[in-house]
């Protein structure tokens, strides 16, 4: 996956609670064999019932229509564990999300994407979402990875707290696959003892397996 360092972008408010992840990225559109997943983000607020855009969606709005950094509420990608959901931000240019919380799914996808997800205390996360809201995407935001510090418009620097071990693997741009890769060297030497220490199972079947099948 991509990695993440620092990221300066235009900063979207959408500050509603318990934006669940069918509203993210509708199931039904989801269905197509290779679905767009830029034009499936939020498609029914975007959206008219004719098809027309709705212009008083966020996204929809000239200044934010290359947002980079989304503004959200508590909870944010409730719901389900829809990783389409976290495909769509991506495809439309989000790479970093910043709130009072997200769903853990929805986080875990996030962060298996390649995508930062900021937790702030709420005075702290009312604050941010102030600034972006008076800066109406007429200056960009920097979130500094390496620092865990949020700067831009209106304000002072805000610090951020994230796990290490998260950290880690957005820096480095590793998925859970990547992270057991790096131990590839210790997994095969693991092997290769087991194989010294235990050279009758090198050889054993599972006698479940009759034709490929079990019984």
């Amino acid at each position: 996956m991509e990695k993440f360092s620092i990221l300066t972008g235009i900063a979207a408010p959408l500050l509603d609670d318990d934006v669940n992840t069918d509203q993210i990225a509708p199931v039904m559109p989801g269905r197509a064999l290779k679905p767009n997943y830029a034009e499936l983000l939020f498609a029914r607020a975007r959206r008219r019932d004719d098809g027309s855009d709705n212009p008083d969606f966020v996204l929809n709005k000239p200044q934010f229509g290359q947002a980079a950094i989304l503004a959200t509420g508590r909870n944010f990608g409730c719901g389900s564990s829809r990783e389409a959901a976290v495909w769509g931000l991506l495809a439309f240019g989000i790479r970093c999300l910043v709130g009072k919380g997200f769903a853990d799914f929805f986080r875990e996808n996030c962060l298996q994407n390649g995508m930062l997800p900021v937790v702030l205390p709420d005075e702290t996360a009312d604050a941010f979402a102030a600034r972006v809201v008076a800066a109406d995407g007429s200056a960009p935001f920097t979130v500094d990875l390496g620092a865990q510090r949020l700067s831009g418009p209106g304000g002072a620097d805000i610090a951020f707290e994230i796990p290490e071990a998260d950290r880690l693997r957005l820096i480095e741009g590793l998925d859970d696959i990547g992270l057991s890769l790096r131990h590839t060297a210790e997994i095969a030497a693991w092997e290769a003892r087991m194989a010294r220490m235990q050279p009758w199972l090198q050889a054993a079947c599972d006698r479940r397996l009759t034709n490929g099948r079990i019984g």
